[in-house]
C-alpha cells in the first residue's frame, strides 16, 4: 500500500512563498523598486483601514492587561505610519544588493571566476507587537529579492493583517507575485515554521527573551537575533556634564520600552557627587525609578538599593540602575560581563579614554558621546532594519539589505578540466585578478 503524504496548509505556504521568491531574486532593479513604490502607495491609500485596526488591537491588549513596554510597542499612531512609509520609499533609494560582483578572477585563459550576491531566499520573521516592523521587513525583503512569512504576535493581529492585506494589493500590480508576501496568525504555526527547513533560509525573531530563546532552541533554520538588549552609558570623569544629562536623558526615556535604550548608568566616583543630582533631578522629572548601588545611595539616598538582579534586568521601561565605579577598567569589566552586546556608550571629553572604550568593549555598537538610541537601521541610513543582531559573525548590529543577501560561486570556461593543472607536467592556474 502506498501512503501519500498531504502538506500542511503551512507547508504549501511555504512552498508558494519559495516559488515566488526564486522569481523575484530574478527580476531586475527597476522591476523590485517599482514593486516597493507600489507597496508605500497601497500602504498611503489603507492608513485608515491599518490605523482602525490598530485601535482595535490597542483596545483588546488593554482589555486583556498587557505590560505597559508591550503596549507602547503595540501602539501605532498616523505619524509613525506616515514615517514607516517614507522608510518604504527610502529603501526603494538604497543601491540593490544584489548582483554585485564581490570577486572577478582569472583562473587560466578562457577560464574565469565571480562571486556574485544574490537572495537567501524565504525570511521567516516572528515577532511581537510592532506592526509597522512588518512594513519594514516587507520593504526590505522585497529590494533584496527575498520572500517573506511574517508571524505577527496576537496582540498586533488586526494590524497586520491590514498592513500585509495592502502590500499584497499593491504588489498584485507589479511584476511580482504577492505570494512572496505570507503573514501567519495563531500561535501554533510558529512550531511548525520552524520545521520547515527545506523552505525557509533565515529565521529572524523580534521581541522578548522568552521569544529568542524559544526560536532558537526549537529549530534547525538559521536564526540571527539577540535575545536581550541589556544597554549601558558610562559617564567617565572627564566628561561634560550638561552633555552627560542630556545624553542619559534620552538614552532612557526618549522611547524605554525599546532594546537600544540603557538600563544601567555607570558612574566614575570622580564625577559622581556633582554629576549625580543633576541627572536624578532630570530623570526623576521624566518619571524614571532610580535604583542605585551604596556608593550612590550615599550621594542620593533617597533612591532604592539596586541589587545583583537590577544588573542583569531588561526593564523596557522607565527604570535605571546606577552604579558608581573607580575607573574606565571597572566599567568595562561591568559591561562585559553584564552587557548583551547590543549597544553601549561613554560619555568623555578625553578621546584617549573614548578609544580605549570603543576598542575593548564588546558590542554590535559602541558610542562616544551620543546617545545608545541611535543604534537603529533608519538612523544609520539603511532605510529600515530587519532586526539588531548581537552575536560575533555578521551580519551584526542593525541588519538592512546586506544582512539578507550572500553570495555564489560563478565559473565559467571553455572544456577545462582540473587534470591539466595536476601531475608532472600541471598547468599554473594564473589567478589574475579582473577589472
Amino acid at each position: 500500500m502506498t501512503i501519500v503524504q498531504v502538506a500542511s496548509p503551512l507547508r504549501t505556504i511555504a512552498q508558494k512563498t519559495r516559488l515566488a521568491a526564486s522569481k523575484l531574486g530574478l527580476l531586475s532593479t527597476e522591476g523590485r523598486n517599482q514593486a516597493i513604490d507600489a507597496i508605500a502607495q497601497a500602504l498611503e491609500s489603507a492608513r485608515a483601514e491599518i490605523l482602525q485596526a490598530n485601535e482595535a488591537d490597542c483596545q483588546a491588549a488593554a482589555a486583556s492587561g498587557i505590560a505597559k513596554p508591550l503596549y507602547k510597542r503595540l501602539q501605532l499612531d498616523e505619524h509613525e505610519l506616515r514615517d514607516a512609509i517614507a522608510g518604504v520609499r527610502d529603501v526603494g533609494k538604497l543601491a540593490d544588493p544584489v548582483g554585485k560582483v564581490q570577486i572577478h578572477r582569472e583562473l587560466d585563459t578562457g577560464l574565469t571566476l565571480k562571486r556574485i550576491t544574490c537572495p537567501l531566499g524565504v525570511l521567516g520573521i516572528i515577532f511581537e507587537a510592532r506592526p509597522e516592523a512588518a512594513i519594514q521587513i516587507v520593504s526590505l525583503a522585497i529590494k533584496s529579492g527575498n520572500g517573506v512569512i511574517l508571524k505577527g504576535g496576537k496582540e498586533a493581529v488586526r494590524s497586520c493583517e491590514a498592513i500585509v492585506k495592502a502590500i499584497k494589493q499593491g504588489l498584485s500590480h507589479t511584476a511580482v507575485n504577492p505570494d512572496a508576501v505570507q503573514l501567519l496568525t495563531t500561535r501554533e504555526e510558529i512550531q511548525e515554521l520552524l520545521q520547515l527547513d527545506k523552505y525557509v533560509d533565515l529565521i529572524i525573531p523580534r521581541g522578548s527573551n522568552s521569544l529568542v530563546r524559544f526560536v532558537q532552541e526549537n529549530t534547525r533554520i538559521p536564526v540571527l537575533g539577540h535575545a536581550d538588549g541589556i544597554c549601558h552609558l558610562y559617564v567617565d570623569k572627564a566628561a561634560d556634564i550638561a552633555k552627560a544629562v542630556s545624553i542619559t536623558v534620552d538614552a532612557k526615556t526618549q522611547y524605554p520600552a525599546v532594546c537600544n535604550a540603557i538600563e544601567t548608568l555607570l558612574v566614575h566616583s570622580n564625577i559622581a557627587e556633582k554629576f549625580l543630582p543633576k541627572v536624578a533631578e532630570a530623570l526623576q522629572e521624566n518619571h524614571v525609578e532610580l535604583r542605585g548601588d551604596h556608593r550612590t545611595l550615599a550621594i542620593l539616598p533617597e533612591l532604592a538599593s539596586a541589587t545583583e538582579t537590577d544588573w542583569q534586568t531588561e526593564y523596557s521601561d522607565l527604570i535605571l540602575a546606577i552604579k558608581v565605579v573607580d575607573s574606565l577598567e571597572d566599567a568595562i569589566a561591568h559591561i562585559n560581563e553584564y552587557g548583551s552586546r547590543h549597544t553601549e556608550a561613554i560619555v568623555t571629553e578625553d578621546v584617549a579614554t573614548a578609544e580605549t572604550f570603543l576598542g575593548l568593549v564588546n558590542a554590535a555598537g559602541v558610542y562616544h558621546n551620543c546617545s545608545t538610541r541611535f543604534a537603529d537601521g533608519f538612523r544609520y541610513g539603511f532605510g529600515a532594519e530587519v532586526g539588531i543582531s548581537t552575536q560575533q559573525m555578521p551580519p551584526r548590529g542593525p541588519v538592512g539589505l546586506e544582512g539578507l543577501v550572500t553570495y555564489k560561486y560563478q565559473m565559467i570556461g571553455d572544456g577545462h578540466i582540473v587534470a591539466t593543472y595536476t601531475g608532472a607536467n600541471a598547468k599554473s592556474l594564473t589567478h589574475q585578478d579582473l577589472v
